[in-house]
């Protein structure tokens, strides 16, 4: 174990860490503009998709890289962690906007838009810090855009709570019940992916406090 500590650890761990949060970040941009601007949906959606499957590879080349490699930056059960977040993360992305396609949403509720908006900002601050991961000296940095995260993730609760309260206002016949129960699903898979933000943010933490 002494020995391990002087032995060259493989980098390519965070420069794919790197490539799956700014990947991330760009699936939520897609998001973001695929509720503001409600226009050739089923485009935005292919490109999410898209999006998602290059999240998928990257997910796969983590895992391959763990296989082959002996000596590792940080905790195996961490890089585990770290690599299914991230893919959930873009997974949760995707199902939001597929189901706007599937269930075939007419006009998205601002709210989808609103923590859309959310998730961009953690995922933005992810892509920010995860080059950073290893870098010991920028321990109080990433803390600081975890921080952040967290805050972020704090107000897509609140707008997931007041879908909560509004969503079945004014609901009276079953076409409009069935519209409201896809709505609240939709919403829930974007707060999903603001909750995965936060998980990855705590994983990123907990790393850096093993490795201080």
């Amino acid at each position: 174990m002494v020995l391990s500590k002087f032995m060259p650890k493989n980098p390519q761990f965070s420069a794919k860490f790197a490539e799956a949060a700014r990947n991330a970040h760009v699936t939520a941009q897609a998001l973001v503009e695929l509720l503001e601007n409600y226009t050739d949906v089923e485009a935005k959606v292919n490109r999410i998709r898209d999006l998602e499957h290059e999240g998928d590879r990257i997910s796969r080349e983590v895992t391959n890289l763990l296989a082959e490699s002996f000596i590792v930056p940080f905790d195996r059960e961490d890089i585990i962690a770290l690599n299914h977040e991230l893919d959930d993360l873009v997974d949760s992305l995707e199902d939001a906007a597929r189901k706007l396609s599937l269930y075939g949403v007419e006009k998205p509720l601002p709210q989808m838009a609103q923590l859309a908006r959310v998730v961009e900002g953690q995922c933005a601050l992810l892509a920010q810090g995860m080059p950073l991961i290893e870098s010991k000296g920028r321990v109080r940095e990433l803390a600081a855009l975890a921080q952040k995260i967290r805050a972020l993730e704090d107000e897509g609760d609140l707008i997931s709570d007041q879908v909560q309260r509004e969503l079945y206002v004014g609901v009276h016949d079953v076409p409009g019940l069935i519209r409201a129960m896809r709505g609240g699903e939709i919403v829930d898979l974007i707060e999903d992916a603001s909750d995965q933000a936060q998980r990855v943010a705590k994983t990123v933490e907990s790393i850096l406090l093993k490795n201080a």
